[in-house]
């Protein structure tokens, strides 16, 4: 008997009440975390045993992973940067440079809209727009 992971039941599961933002800016990611840390009074770090791998083409792409865990209650935020030397960790996305993750708790639309709106108050943040689950076609790319 062959046993074998369902990727797409890990994902959803892996999503399941998560909120998505796109986000189009000409930081580098460091530079973006510490100005979200400062905007919105957060403590993004990287995480590098979260960081996710892709094998494309016989040539492995690292893609950083920035976490925050809110220290009252169960949210759990992480940025995800969407470029690593020219490939993509979600193609279908091209135009944007990072993905904001929110899941472990509930996200009000409220609280969605002000992290939305303080995103827009960055220099150097261009485009903020939440993604739906049904447009993100590489989403087990996400999964770590």
């Amino acid at each position: 008997m062959k046993l074998s992971l369902d990727n797409k039941e890990l994902s959803e599961e892996f999503f399941e009440g998560s909120h998505l933002l796109g986000i189009m800016s000409r930081l580098k990611d460091y530079q973006f975390c510490w100005q979200v840390n400062g905007m919105l009074g957060m403590d993004f770090r990287i995480n590098n045993e979260i960081e996710i791998q892709l094998t494309k083409k016989k040539r492995n792409y690292f893609f950083a992973v920035y976490e925050f865990l809110e220290p009252t209650g169960s949210l759990e935020h992480y940025i995800y940067n969407n470029q690593f030397d020219g490939e993509y960790l979600l193609p279908e996305f091209r135009n944007l440079d990072f993905l904001w993750l929110m899941k472990g708790d509930i996200v009000t639309r409220e609280q969605l809209q002000q992290t939305i709106n303080g995103l827009r108050q960055i220099n150097g943040v261009q485009l903020v727009s939440e993604l739906t689950n049904e447009k993100i076609k590489n989403k087990e790319h996400m999964v770590f």
